[in-house]
């Protein structure tokens, strides 16, 4: 298998009490043939079980395991994580992720975007819906075009920025600002979603956003963000009551950028 060096890209993972999932992506990684500059797994204050673990993959996998004292929610550990980094380029992956056979070929691809085109920010691999509004940026990545006026409603146009993988340059939190810290990850993630459009964040997004990773979860180690069960339901009633909520998401979400700092 031909080996592909990322040697100018931080992998950034954040975990919390998945290890067995953190071993995974890793692996899907070494298996893939992939190598980074360095990977830097920030725990947000994992139990001893799984610490004991991760702590094996730094032999193993060698990575740079950044630790804490207590759970301090993601913002924090982002924080935590992109400061340890010491590469030019970032590519964060959250520990629920597995990279595909088109991630060593995009990956690169994406890179040589953002050290050709200065002007590009971040790059994503992965969304679940269509990201509403862009312009055809190459044949492979479409530039996500933030609509301001109020006629262009779909409120999915505040999510440029996602913590869904993606390549972004090392000085991301120095342009946009640090992650808040304290709130709960849905939040932590809006918030930067408006600090990125507030300071005129410039995103692509590949054309197939199933193609590079796939997010796998299962009930050994479950997803530690749910979801409000109702907007998964599918009947007359709660897509009328899913309509309102997204035309008041819209306007709250509205009000919110406008009063950023």
């Amino acid at each position: 298998m031909a080996l592909t060096n990322f040697s100018e890209i931080s992998l950034l993972i954040t975990v919390y009490n998945r290890s067995s999932s953190l071993e995974r992506l890793l692996k899907s990684f070494a298996d893939l043939g992939i190598k980074f500059g360095e990977i830097v797994v920030s725990d947000d204050g994992s139990s001893a079980f799984h610490l004991s673990k991760m702590d094996s993959f730094i032999s193993s996998y060698g990575i740079m395991l950044i630790k804490t004292e207590h759970n301090r929610g993601l913002g924090n550990n982002l924080n935590k994580g992109q400061a340890a980094v010491t590469k030019p380029f970032t590519l964060y992956v959250q520990e629920d992720f597995i990279p595909k056979k088109a991630a060593s070929i995009n990956i690169d691809k994406a890179l040589k975007i953002l050290k050709s085109d200065q002007s590009i920010d971040t790059i994503r691999f992965y969304s679940y819906f269509p990201y509403p509004y862009t312009n055809q940026y190459n044949s492979d990545f479409k530039q996500m075009i933030f609509k301001s006026s109020i006629s262009y409603w779909n409120h999915l146009k505040f999510y440029m920025y996602s913590d869904h993988p993606h390549l972004r340059r090392s000085n991301f939190n120095e342009k946009f600002g640090k992650y808040p810290e304290g709130i709960p990850p849905d939040k932590t993630e809006f918030e930067m979603c408006l600090s990125y459009i507030k300071k005129k964040g410039k995103g692509l997004i590949i054309n197939d956003y199933n193609e590079t990773f796939d997010q796998k979860n299962n009930s050994d180690e479950p997803s530690t963000i749910g979801r409000k069960s109702w907007k998964e339901k599918d009947n007359v009633l709660i897509k009328f009551m899913r309509s309102g909520f997204l035309v008041y998401r819209f306007l709250k979400n509205s009000v919110q950028l406008r009063l950023k700092d």
